[in-house]
């Protein structure tokens, strides 16, 4: 599990990530560019434009920092298009509630990216496209991308992405995202919509004609609405309510509504003092409200006396909202000593937490120090060493070693617990804590195993977590007494026929102990496979990936959803979440530089002893259905 990320080992002989096949449509995307004269050749023989995905590169400002610049071709591959919804662009490694655009949370525990103060509020986190994953664009032409997913059961979503240099040393764009997903649980009708999101970002990339000086700035900006559900009543509440009737579910909630909105600027930009030498500033500016609301006099009040009885503020609604505000400035220098990267940084940030029923704001103020070395070898040894420690009490730091057999990484963390487990005001749940910093060890590895025509890579995380801060069967804050030691070997494999069959797989077996050990719910057994044929047809004009994946957790009492604080918390009323295998059916294709994608998920529903399984106590996932998604780009 050394990467916890989609599906994918590099096949056997490639070299690469990605099966020959995918390789070749990607190479010969453009034939006839050449170099003329130190510049790449953008007119063919007959003087036609060859603008294309070789003529449109993208890189990201974490590379910058780095002094390693990577510009990357545009994607035209078909391996994991069908992977468009976010969990499952993850290798279904979140738990949600069972449709695009529902609360998440990552299966697997995760080390913080942040050892300082967050918001806590990080339910909608895979929806939002933060700064640091922002795409920086050199074009040679204007670049327009559309992207559409149409789900079965119209969960629907829209991407498009536009970007051009204005000079050669200066670009810009745009990004534009929606979810218009209508409840897989009981719609009253056709736009019914579970989730509502508008989300957009701006960026731009300047050097001047120097290349001394550097500048990278964006802004994000995204409104995600979820009409909240509460899941289905349990038969053993409502004897008239049934699991898996879907559109016919009687679910708890039909007049909660919950909203997370969020906003950034984001400022990087570096000047090159000496030959090598880089002294560099970041700002970020940073806000996000979240709100939740219900009407209590209604039919939704029966939720709330069952799971939720008290009431703190009002007796006929329940309207709370948080907001979450930070300023950061980060000043340092980096530079390249031969094969050695280094840099050394200052931190500043502040910030608060405010609330409908706050006495007073939850503020912080944060300064910390670090820095970050790296030496590359060659192209495939290397290796990096990173920390920051945060006045008074807390730190990270971060080893990594990488080689052509062996990657392992080693990280030692004592992180903040975030705003809202210190200071909750709701109409349900309220507490004032003063909990203590989390620490973490974890070791990493994985063996890389590449042959002609296959692939195996063991891998392992160890992890050990004390103070983990957590929300208990009670839905309340609490910070656990033991430590948790977790134990997860994994695999992956990629076998190939003839260099047109695929099977590919991944799994990983979790093992926890200690007396933290029921803080932290994963399933045992996680497995995701899939078998494809690839392969170009009709005179390589049309690429196919067709095949059928299944993926597979053991059933476990997964975490419940609480929507008036939109945190997951421990549950022991409800054990069989998951424990089912589920088969789905994909087709990728390519004509051109276009992509479609058709996916029936869950080719095996009502095939089983059972008629389908839960991703979240009281939620189904999908029954099934047929999608359907399509991205162009344009290149003029």
């Amino acid at each position: 599990m050394y990467s916890q990320g989609a599906t994918r080992v590099p096949p056997p002989g490639s070299g690469g990530t990605f099966p020959p096949q995918q390789q070749r449509q990607q190479e010969g995307e453009n034939e006839g560019e050449g170099e003329t004269n130190g510049r790449r050749k953008l007119i063919d023989d007959s003087t036609k434009m060859v603008f294309g995905p070789k003529t449109t590169l993208y890189f990201f400002e974490k590379d910058v920092k780095r002094n390693r610049i990577k510009k990357t071709e545009l994607d035209t591959l078909l391996n994991g298009f069908h992977y468009y919804e976010p969990v499952a662009s993850t290798g279904w490694k979140y738990q949600d509630l069972g449709n695009i655009g529902t609360a998440s949370k990552p299966v697997f525990y995760q080390a913080p990216k942040m050892i300082g103060t967050s918001s806590g509020f990080s339910a909608y986190d895979l929806y939002y496209h933060s700064p640091d994953s922002i795409k920086y664009y050199d074009t040679k032409s204007p670049y327009t991308k559309m992207a559409l997913f149409f789900g079965g059961g119209n969960r629907n979503m829209m991407d498009l992405e536009f970007a051009r240099n204005v000079t050669p040393n200066w670009n810009v764009g745009f990004n534009l995202h929606t979810i218009r997903a209508t409840k897989t649980l009981n719609p009253s009708r056709r736009d019914d919509h579970g989730a509502v999101q508008n989300s957009y970002s701006f960026q731009t990339s300047y050097k001047s004609d120097n290349e001394k000086y550097f500048l990278l700035a964006n802004f994000s900006r995204m409104r995600h609405q979820v009409a909240e559900q509460g899941g289905i009543i349990p038969p053993d509440v409502d004897s008239t309510s049934l699991y898996f009737t879907y559109e016919d579910a009687k679910v708890w909630l039909r007049n909660s509504q919950a909203v997370d909105l969020r906003q950034d600027y984001h400022l990087y930009h570096e000047y090159e003092l000496l030959k090598g030498w880089q002294v560099y500033h970041v700002f970020d500016k940073r806000k996000q409200d979240v709100t939740f609301k219900s009407a209590l006099n209604s039919a939704d009040g029966a939720f709330f006396d069952l799971y939720n009885p008290d009431r703190f503020n009002r007796q006929d609604s329940t309207i709370i909202f948080n907001n979450f505000s930070e300023w950061r400035n980060e000043a340092g220098f980096k530079g390249d000593l031969g094969l050695l990267y280094y840099n050394a940084f200052v931190k500043f940030r502040t910030g608060r937490m405010e609330s409908n029923y706050f006495v007073n704001p939850n503020g912080f103020d944060e300064l910390s120090l670090g820095g970050a070395l790296r030496g590359d070898l060659n192209e495939k040894w290397s290796f990096e060493a990173e920390g920051e420690y945060l006045l008074p009490g807390a730190f990270r730091i971060h080893g990594l070693f990488v080689s052509p057999y062996l990657e392992a990484s080693y990280t030692k963390a004592l992180y903040k617990p975030t705003s809202m487990q210190e200071l909750y005001r709701g109409n349900h749940h309220r507490w004032s804590n003063s909990f203590s910093n989390i620490g973490l060890d974890q070791i990493q590895g994985v063996i890389k195993a590449d042959f002609k025509r296959w692939s195996i890579r063991p891998n392992l995380t160890i992890n050990r977590v004390n103070n983990y801060v957590f929300f208990n069967e009670n839905q309340q804050a609490t910070q656990a007494s033991g430590e948790a030691f977790m134990l997860i070997p994994g695999i992956k494999t990629s076998f190939n026929a003839g260099g047109k069959l695929f099977w590919e797989t991944e799994a990983y077996y979790t093992l926890i102990t200690g007396g933290g050990a029921d803080n932290f719910r994963i399933p045992e057994i996680f497995v995701n496979s899939r078998i494809y044929f690839d392969s170009p047809l009709f005179d390589e004009n049309l690429f196919v990936q067709i095949g059928l994946e299944g993926r597979y957790r053991s059933e476990h009492f997964a975490e419940a959803y609480n929507p008036a604080m939109q945190q997951f918390h421990l549950q022991d009323r409800f054990s069989n979440v998951e424990g089912y295998p589920v088969v789905d059916f994909f087709l990728n294709a390519r004509i051109n530089r276009t992509r479609i994608l058709l996916r029936y998920n869950h080719v095996n529903s009502n095939l089983l002893s059972v008629p389908g399984y839960f991703v979240t106590p009281d939620f189904t996932g999908l029954k099934g259905t047929f999608d359907v998604g399509i991205s162009w780009p344009l290149f003029d």
